[in-house]
């Protein structure tokens, strides 16, 4: 692997809601804590070498979007750091972010709900680039004249209003915003889900073009398991906000090492000449308010032993490609033990 330029150590992020004005009353009475922390994202550390696309999969709930808006510099991390080629992304000031980079964009996944619906598309391309100084201004019209073509739209669309594009031509117009900013680094986060299937199909084919094109480097955030296998390099499995199996996605689905990835891929109906095998993950994902103790997926996993109830597992190479955390990877759970018995 390369030298990465993004790099995630230990991240977690916590978010903390505070509780009415009759709860505070009633715990100033009774000496409890009413207010509610959820564990969104648990000492995340991943590397992401330069031109590769990283896939992030999980659940909903698993804490993956959360994670995108940490590395884009929406959010800081309540604890660990991220860095682009050394330097922190983004920083806490007195309650507020500030975005240190513009070197990393994210494409979210509603682009009727992240464009201005007042302003036109060429303002919304323009305005990142004006602000910052990276084009000119006599050249400010043909760039986004250029951006727009690039991601398959005509210039002259520049004139128009996001309500007059169909889904599909949104997304393109916030690729071209995102473009605009010359990215080293590329969030996506679920930037295809919302699209009907045949124009998901046209988006994945521009973007791998233009990955191709400028050498692009992509957090791929995504519920979609076959889109991933299509787009990406490597993929990190994501469960109620730790990432519990990484490893190149041509291996990762061929032989699956944790049990939730197993189960994951388990779930995902198939069409094929013989009888159909959908096998659902039982049971329900805990809250992040309160998590299990343990191995977050033991309540789920039929592998589960004692240690799996205690012990949070670490995480090991598999081989010099993959890293997993689970206990059976890392001398066993202590289930043989309990059956024996």
């Amino acid at each position: 692997m390369t030298d990465p330029i993004l790099q995630i150590d230990a991240v977690s992020k916590r978010f903390t809601r505070s509780p009415g004005v009759l709860l505070k009353g009633l715990d100033r009475l009774t000496g409890r804590d009413s207010s509610q922390t959820v564990h969104a994202v648990t000492d995340v550390s991943l590397s992401v070498p330069r031109g590769e696309v990283l896939g992030i999969v999980g659940e909903s709930g698993c804490g993956k979007s959360t994670l995108g808006r940490i590395v884009s510099g929406i959010y800081t991390p309540s604890a660990g750091k991220v860095t682009l080629d050394g330097d922190p992304v983004a920083r806490d000031s007195r309650g507020n972010v500030d975005k240190l980079t513009t070197r990393v964009q994210m494409i979210h996944q509603d682009p009727f709900a992240s464009l201005n619906p007042r302003m036109k598309v060429g303002e919304i391309i323009a305005e990142g680039p004006r602000i910052h100084g990276l084009i000119p201004a006599k050249d400010v019209q043909s760039k986004v004249r250029a951006l727009l073509e690039q991601v398959g739209l005509e210039g002259a669309y520049a004139n128009r209003l996001p309500h007059q594009f169909s889904g599909g031509q949104r997304q393109r117009v916030a690729i071209a915003r995102a473009l605009a900013m010359q990215p080293e680094l590329l969030v996506l986060d679920e930037a295809v889900a919302s699209l009907d299937v045949s124009i998901q199909a046209q988006v994945l084919n521009l973007f791998m073009d233009l990955r191709k094109q400028l050498d692009l480097t992509a957090l791929f955030i995504s519920h979609d398991l076959s889109v991933v296998r299509h787009v990406c390099d490597r993929v990190a499995i994501m469960y109620l906000g730790r990432v519990v199996e990484t490893a190149p996605a041509n291996q990762l689905y061929e032989k699956p090492l944790h049990p939730y990835t197993s189960a994951l891929f388990g779930s995902v109906p198939t069409l094929g000449t013989g009888r159909a095998r959908f096998q659902p993950i039982k049971g329900e994902i805990p809250s992040p308010i309160n998590p299990p103790k343990g191995c977050a997926f033991h309540p789920r996993c039929p592998l589960a032993g004692p240690r799996c109830r205690v012990e949070v597992p670490r995480v090991v190479n598999a081989s010099s490609e993959r890293s997993v955390a689970c206990h059976i990877q890392d001398g066993g759970t202590g289930a043989e033990n309990e059956a024996a018995a």
